[in-house]
This record gives C-alpha cells, sequence and structure tokens, in this order.
C-alpha cells in the first residue's frame, strides 16, 4: 500500500494526517518549516481560538467565500465533533464570548504540542525542513512529489495543505497555488483578507493605539453604501483595525480592490440621531459656557480624538464655546456622526489574517475534497477558495477540510484505487 503524503504541516494539513492514519493509511507529512504548526502559534493572538460553538446556521453566515462547497465537510466534522476530537486528544477546552473556543491554557501552544503529538502516536512520518517544489501525476492520476533538493516520494494520494499568502513567515507564500496551476487549476484572485486598512488621512499618527467601542463603522464606495456595522475598531500609526475593520476587508473586498473612490465614516455616536446629540452638545457647552471650544468636549470624546475632531469641524479651537453659533454646532454634530476617512489600500499580505481567493471550487469535489482535474490529488485549508470571518471559523474550515480530505485520501489507497 502507497502512502498518503500531505504537504504542509499547518492546521489542515495535521488534521488530515491524523484523518488519515485513524483510517488506515500510511502517511507522510511533508513540512517546509523546522516545526509544523507555525501560523496556529498566532492565531487568536496567541491564544487560538480554535474554533466556534455555533449553530450550523450561524458558521455558515460566517463563511464568506464559497459557504455552499462547504456543506458536506461540515456535516462530517463540525465545530461540536471538532471540540469533542480536541478532548479526545487531551486538550482541555472552554467557550467564551460568541462561542469562541479556545484550550484552556490560554496557549496556542497547547493546539499545537497536542496534534504533534497525537501525529506522533499515530505513526506519521514527518518530514521537516523538506519544501514541496512539483506535484507529478501521470495521465491524469497522481503519482508523486518532488521536493526542492530533487527528492522524489512516490504515494497512493496526496494532500496539498499549504496555506495561503499570508504570514510569510509561517512559511505560507503561495508555493501550492504555484503548484496546483501546474497541474491546471485555476487559481481565483488572491486579495489580502481580515485585515487593517490604510487611510489617506496622516492625522491617524496622532490617534494610533485609540480603540473606540460600540462605535458603527460605514464605507461608501463609488457613492454607494455597502457596509454598515457596529462594534469595535481601532487606530493605528497608518489607518485602522480591530473587529470592525478586518469584517469590512473580508465582507467588502472585492471593492475595496475594485478601484474605485472608498469612503469610511466612523458615527462615533451611534446611539444618539442628529437632533438628540445636538442637544447633548448644547448642555456641555451650557456647562462649559466660558471655556474654549477645545476644553468643552472632555465628557464626549476620548482625550486623543478632541483635537482631530476640533480641526475637521472648522470651529477655531480657542474660540469660546458662548461664541459658537448653531451652524458650527451642527457641523461638529456631522463630524460626530460621520467622522470621515478616505481609504487608501488594504494592509498586505503580511498584515492579513488570511487570504482571500485560492484553488477554484469547482475544480474540486466537495463531498471528498478530490481533484476534478486529477485523480488522488485532494486539497485542504487556506489553499481553497474558502473564507470567513474571525471567530474560529478559518480554522473550523482548515479542521473539516483536513479530516474529510485524509480520510478519503486513505479510503482510496487501502481501496487499492490507485
Amino acid at each position: 500500500m502507497e502512502p498518503v503524503l500531505i504537504i504542509g504541516g499547518g492546521a489542515g494539513g495535521m488534521m488530515a494526517a491524523l484523518s488519515a492514519a485513524k483510517s488506515g493509511a500510511k502517511v507522510i507529512l511533508i513540512e517546509k518549516n523546522e516545526k509544523t504548526g507555525k501560523k496556529i502559534y498566532i492565531t487568536g493572538k496567541g491564544r487560538c481560538n480554535l474554533t466556534n460553538l455555533c449553530s450550523k446556521e450561524v458558521f455558515f453566515d460566517n463563511v464568506i467565500s464559497n459557504p455552499r462547497f462547504m456543506y458536506s465537510s461540515y456535516n462530517a466534522l463540525d465545530s461540536e465533533r471538532t471540540i469533542e476530537l480536541f478532548n479526545s486528544l487531551g486538550l482541555k477546552t472552554k467557550v467564551e464570548r460568541g462561542g469562541r473556543v479556545f484550550p484552556e491554557s490560554d496557549m496556542s501552544a497547547s493546539v499545537t504540542d497536542t496534534l504533534r503529538e497525537s501525529v506522533r502516536k499515530s505513526g506519521v512520518t514527518v518530514m521537516l525542513d523538506s519544501p514541496a517544489k512539483h506535484i507529478i501525476q501521470n495521465d491524469g492520476v497522481f503519482s508523486h512529489v518532488i521536493l526542492e533538493d530533487g527528492t522524489q516520494i512516490k504515494g497512493g494520494a496526496c494532500i496539498l495543505a499549504t496555506g495561503g499568502m499570508s504570514y510569510r513567515a509561517t512559511g505560507s507564500c503561495g508555493d501550492g497555488y504555484k503548484m496546483a496551476k501546474q497541474l491546471g487549476h485555476k487559481v481565483t484572485g488572491l486579495l489580502p483578507a481580515l485585515v487593517g486598512i490604510r487611510t489617506e488621512e496622516t492625522f491617524v499618527k496622532e490617534l494610533e493605539g485609540l480603540s473606540l467601542r460600540n462605535v458603527s463603522l460605514i464605507m461608501k464606495c463609488g457613492g454607494k453604501k455597502r457596509y454598515d456595522e457596529l462594534g469595535e475598531m481601532l487606530f493605528t500609526r497608518m489607518g485602522i483595525s480591530g473587529p470592525l475593520v478586518l469584517t469590512l476587508s473580508s465582507v467588502c473586498a472585492a471593492d475595496l480592490s475594485s478601484g474605485k473612490k472608498c469612503m469610511l465614516y466612523i458615527d462615533l455616536k451611534p446611539g444618539l440621531d442628529e437632533q438628540q446629540l445636538d442637544k447633548r452638545i448644547t448642555t456641555d457647552f451650557n456647562d462649559n459656557i466660558n471655556k474654549d471650544y477645545i476644553n468643552s468636549l472632555g465628557k464626549l470624546l476620548p482625550a486623543k480624538l478632541i483635537p482631530v475632531v476640533a480641526s475637521l469641524s472648522g470651529i477655531d479651537p480657542h474660540k469660546k464655546v458662548n461664541l459658537i453659533s448653531r451652524g458650527e454646532r451642527q457641523n461638529l454634530v456631522r463630524i460626530l456622526k460621520a467622522f470621515p476617512l478616505t481609504y487608501k489600500c488594504t494592509g498586505g499580505f503580511d498584515e492579513a489574517v488570511i487570504t482571500r481567493g485560492g484553488i477554484s471550487v469547482r475544480e474540486v469535489d466537495p463531498s471528498t475534497l478530490e481533484s476534478k482535474l486529477v485523480k488522488g490529488l485532494y486539497f485542504a485549508g487556506e489553499v481553497l477558495d474558502v473564507d470567513a470571518l474571525t471567530g474560529g471559523f478559518n480554522l473550523q474550515i482548515a479542521w473539516s477540510t483536513g479530516y474529510v480530505a485524509g480520510k478519503c485520501a486513505a479510503e482510496r489507497v487501502c481501496s487499492g484505487d490507485t
């Protein structure tokens, strides 16, 4: 019986290795790095948000690209069964706000250590420091893998689980896409997703590190509203980031890359309409009637934001509050309800949590993850054109696709259908 070869030792690759080994196959895991699971270390800010304990409907609502493709894989290994699987491997987990699941230790190393030890116990051969260069097929059937140093490894099936383009330091540099293209697979447009946004305005440098809660972020692209959500965000040295922005970068990836002018607006007081906000400002002004305008906004805004808002409102910062006109006050209201930012670009792949795009799912059987072009070739994880929002959903995609690809690849080699 020829082995199942797995290229890539990340989340999808290690899950595929466990699944294939459990299904009775001999497995060789080929990893370019000095260790497996490097990207898992940095997920969930180093805590590893490994899945989301949610309903099936919520899971698919959070899958942005090609959710229907995931139906079979997720039904085979949903979030509840994923938690049970990790618990059975010795990893204790806990559920936090929004259904996010973390290791009890709050350390991503607990997840990687569990996976590595489980892979070892399963009898999987792990080849480290072994970059794969080519996948070879003969007459439309997978044959072998050629490593960068020329070594050829023959197998009965191959699972490509090399990840995307994000966080290149972890080894995700797009080499899986090149190998897939060499075999005739289409790779859809690749974009950084779940990533911060850079703005034209330079005043963001003054706001770096400022976190805003319970604000609304609105985006208009080509004059049309494309996004309007309530939540949290923060300012960075070159723009904005945080949950609202990461979601925007994924949901509106096509708009942001369209070349059309995109404007962002922050509603700093979404709980008040313009009339209510005007009354609130009037009250604050009455309480500070003899103060300079710049010194009257302390109850309304965080300190860092006051000079910027004052400047954008067009009111002289040292004008006495009792001299501010109704029209000037309404300018302030408009700025607070639509704090403007001009979209410049997204952060690059080195800053992105995931890659949008990948191997076209039209060329992959969703029930087995097998290529429709090359028999015996399977795909798992981020290398596929499937992505989701933050909250553990992208790792769940890796676990589910890895599980199914490993199981189906093992069935192929164990049945002798090679």
